[in-house]
């Protein structure tokens, strides 16, 4: 069955990005599994922040995969790159699963994340933690009522401080 993986970087405070949005702290001068990660998955689903952020960093960085962008406004339009829509994530990923394919990417952000964790649908997750504290912004974490048991699959530290984790969630064979 196809996997939904949260592949994410995150800064030690748990930010996802600086309050206006920015990644410019992100770590950049090495690969760190992305490309090996990239080949597992053929379908990318995200938040409309998330979609947006990714254009303005000029061309749409995931041309070959199919794409689905979570987005109340939007909804029911197709562009150049991915499908909107607006449904029920549970029932989405439930249809989703059922399809021929290799796993799935939960790209972002914050909020879908939310939605994704508070339905049980994020199967593995792979952070890869920065050593900056930025104090403030976008965080990866929002509140969720529950407990999420999660299982390390395995730990990985770089020269510049940079740490993945690798969880997935308790239960899954």
């Amino acid at each position: 069955m196809r996997r939904i993986k949260l592949y994410t970087a995150t800064s030690l405070d748990g930010f996802l990005a600086r309050p206006d949005g920015g990644i410019d702290w992100l770590a950049t001068e090495g690969d760190y599994g992305y490309a090996r990660f990239y080949d597992s998955i053929d379908t990318v689903v995200m938040g409309r922040r998330t979609y947006e952020t990714a254009l303005s960093f000029g061309a749409y960085p995931y041309p070959d995969r199919t794409g689905f962008v979570f987005s109340r406004e939007r909804a029911g339009t197709i562009d150049e790159n991915v499908t909107f829509l607006a449904e029920d994530v549970e029932e989405f990923v439930r249809s989703l699963r059922l399809r021929p394919g290799r796993d799935v990417w939960l790209v972002g952000g914050g909020e879908l994340a939310r939605a994704f964790f508070e339905k049980n649908l994020i199967d593995e997750l792979q952070l890869f933690v920065h050593p900056l504290l930025l104090g403030a912004g976008l965080p990866l974490f929002l509140p969720r009522p529950g407990d999420l048991r999660l299982r390390l699959l395995r730990c990985r530290s770089w020269p510049n401080g940079l740490v993945e984790l690798h969880y997935e969630r308790e239960g899954l064979a």
